[in-house]
């Protein structure tokens, strides 16, 4: 039957409206969302914790699970960086007792040096439930930072980024040694260590990160805020370390929330999908070698030497990231993966992908556009270093201490260093040796 032109219309359900949020806030800070029972504690400046020992100066930082603060501790006359997790997480983050456990060992392996030292820690109890607060050394910016890299056409001294990678490795060959996994590692979780600022007032140190920003919370009904949310968010800082351009420049490992030991792995991780090793999308048994994929891609594109992300951020499928790993392993898609790689791809048959990763990594440091102060020969040897890192296969990866041990880092313990000021940047007046 042949539907008449004349029937009546036929009707379809009117669009449902996206629902408006209850807040707002004219800031960009962390989602006021999270502010609920079992998320953050809310934080305001001036807040003091511990008997008024730790007191809120400005905000670093915020992740899914936690947000983290500059504070002085009145105690140590010492300013200090204090992460407060959020209440789901307490009792299942294994963060403080890797730290705890880093810390007893009192080390003195070169790799401990690299390493954001614990200080102390304590549980508080708010209106959005039970929170874990971990006291750390204060440190620099990531060394992504986009004030930072923004001086530098977006891409640090070759031989820095050499220097990071190599104590990078020093620290995860410390980690590891003591079967310790740190779970999400990424550029974003190696700071720069800067001059030391406990000498400054709680003003200068203020102006220093600069003065903090603002945006007050309302609800859009003008009804009266919960008790479980802040009066006002505060705007992350972010500002000019005094950092060395050389490759003397210190760094540390930060960030330990998704760390564990292998002997409780946990059955899947949070590091950022392009980083992700491919066993966490397999459902094979996790190990600290999850560290050494996610240190293989931080190294293939190397965001500190090629100054592109790895892998494609926007590659946001699973079955886009495998795709895109089968063109830079270094070995075969192990046969006990391939019945699971067919379900997630219909069209792969079991044929090879062409490998075009050092034609990428040659394309994209030699761009014609940033400066390229690494010679060919070095570029091909970080491309080596990468290869046996970003191998399906976890057992066939190569350890943090092989990568250390190779020709390419022993040459840097040879060459002479030489300063490269950057404008905007103040020259530290005491250097750091990576290895002795």
């Amino acid at each position: 039957m042949i539907p008449s032109i004349f029937a009546a219309p036929r009707r379809f359900p009117a669009p449902r409206e996206m629902p408006q949020p209850t807040y707002s806030c004219r800031i960009n800070a962390e989602p006021i969302a999270r502010y609920r029972p079992g998320g953050y504690h809310p934080i305001c400046l001036g807040d003091t914790f511990k008997d008024g020992r730790y007191k809120i100066l400005h905000k670093l930082g915020y992740g899914g699970f936690a947000t983290v603060w500059a504070a002085r501790d009145r105690s140590r006359q010492e300013y200090v960086a204090l992460k407060v997790s959020a209440a789901e997480i307490h009792e299942r983050s294994y963060e403080l007792e890797v730290l705890s456990a880093l810390a007893a060992l009192n080390s003195k392996e070169p790799g401990a040096r690299h390493i954001v030292q614990l200080v102390d820690h304590f549980l508080i109890q708010g209106p959005n439930g039970t929170h874990d607060c971990v006291v750390l050394e204060f440190l620099g910016p990531s060394v992504m930072d986009n004030n930072f890299l923004r001086l530098n056409n977006g891409r640090l001294p070759g031989q820095l980024a050499k220097s990071c990678i190599q104590q990078a490795f020093l620290a995860l060959a410390h980690l590891h040694k003591h079967n310790i996994a740190h779970g999400d590692l990424h550029t974003h979780n190696l700071a720069f260590v800067v001059p030391s600022l406990h000498t400054l007032t709680e003003d200068e140190f203020i102006e220093k990160l600069g003065l903090p920003q603002i945006g007050f919370v309302a609800r859009r009904d003008g009804r009266p805020l919960e008790p479980n949310l802040p009066p006002y968010l505060v705007q992350t800082t972010s500002y000019p370390a005094e950092v060395s351009l050389t490759r003397h420049q210190q760094i540390k490992l930060v960030d330990f929330g998704e760390s564990f030991f292998t002997a409780n792995a946990p059955s899947k991780v949070s590091t950022p999908l392009c980083l992700r090793p491919p066993e966490a999308f397999f459902g094979d048994r996790l190990d600290h070698r999850v560290d050494l994929w996610s240190a293989g891609c931080m190294v293939r594109s190397f965001e500190l030497v090629v100054g592109k992300p790895p892998m494609n951020a926007f590659l946001t499928s699973r079955r886009s990231i495998v795709r895109q790993m089968l063109k830079t392993a270094s070995d075969d898609l192990p046969q006990r993966w391939h019945w699971k790689w067919e379900f997630m791809d219909e069209t792969w048959k079991g044929q090879r992908t062409e490998n075009t990763f050092m034609e990428h990594l040659d394309d994209l440091y030699y761009d014609g556009k940033r400066n390229t102060d690494l010679m060919p020969v070095d570029v091909d040897k970080l491309g080596a270093l990468v290869h046996r890192l970003l191998r399906f296969e976890p057992a066939t990866r190569a350890s943090a201490l092989e990568i250390l041990q190779d020709d390419w880092f022993v040459e840097t313990r040879r060459e002479p260093a030489t300063k490269a000021p950057v404008q905007g940047f103040l020259q530290p007046e005491w250097f750091v040796e990576t290895r002795t």
